[in-house]
């Protein structure tokens, strides 16, 4: 493998960058606003499966300590 000396590794570099397309303002504000909605609904949904768990835990806790 040839060695690239840095001079030309910095070239190679910004002629990549050149390459990308940045998303719009539009486009990352409605990302950000998807991640927080999904995220938000998830938490619910751990929310009502950790409690329904926790009930569930504590019924048979329950009927452990009558018997």
């Amino acid at each position: 493998m040839a060695k690239t000396s840095p001079i030309e590794f910095v070239r190679q570099v910004q002629a990549e960058t050149k390459k990308i397309t940045w998303p719009s303002r539009r486009e990352t504000i409605m990302t950000g606003v998807m991640v927080m909605i999904m995220t938000t609904l998830l938490s619910i949904f751990f929310l009502g499966v950790d409690s329904f768990f926790d009930a569930v835990v504590r019924f048979l806790l329950t009927l452990a300590t009558k018997g």
